[in-house]
């Protein structure tokens, strides 16, 4: 597993525009009926990864008008949550990313949650470049840090070890503190169904 210095992984450097894969209505990355969006690239070679064929920055294809078309048709069908993004790393994706957000806002609104795994941490992501942080402020759930294979918990929703957090990005922000979302009680506490406002 590697840790990178702030600033060190530039995705303006590294992507190379590539998805490894687009999975439109499914249940199982994030809350809700979903559209998945696999980015290509990761340099935190995480032991124990579920997915290392997307740790090349050239798996899979090309990211194109056309697939960004039909992710925009498929979220805006009425039974459709929201947008997820997951890796491979899209926080080394941010061209990709941005634009891809930024249409879905322009014309779906606030319509559709975004939720987004990283192997950063959200502390990590408030001291990197410019182009992560303005990625990080249109995402609403993040699933943070490195997957650790000792810590894995197959027990757990949304995260595959306990030192991942699921965090509501935009109440974090706007507190200045790491806020949970849903229903967890702390970092390593299992999932449980009470309201956000129940949370310290």
């Amino acid at each position: 597993m590697r840790n990178p210095r702030p600033g060190e992984w530039l995705s303006e450097k590294l992507s190379q525009r590539y998805v490894g894969d687009y999975k439109p209505f499914v249940f199982v990355d994030g809350e809700g009926v979903r559209c998945s969006l696999y980015l290509s690239g990761c340099l935190f070679a995480c032991e124990g990864c579920f997915n290392q064929a997307t740790w090349s920055f050239r798996y899979g294809q090309p990211y194109t008008q056309e697939l960004e078309d039909r992710i925009l048709a498929d979220l805006g069908q009425e039974y459709v949550q929201g947008l997820t993004l997951l890796g491979g790393e899209p926080f080394l994706n941010t061209g990709v990313c941005l634009a891809l957000l930024d249409r879905v806002r322009r014309e779906l609104g606030t319509s559709k949650d975004v939720w987004c795994w990283t192997g950063y941490t959200f502390e990590e992501l408030l001291r990197e470049s410019a182009d992560k942080l303005a990625l990080l402020g249109t995402i609403d759930v993040l699933v943070d840090g490195r997957f650790e294979l000792a810590k894995r918990d197959l027990k757990l929703q949304f995260r595959g070890s306990s030192n991942q957090r699921i965090i509501d990005v935009q109440e974090s922000l706007a507190s200045g503190q790491v806020t949970l979302w849903g229903g967890l009680t702390d970092a390593t506490g299992t999932f449980e169904q009470i309201e956000k406002r129940n949370l310290i």
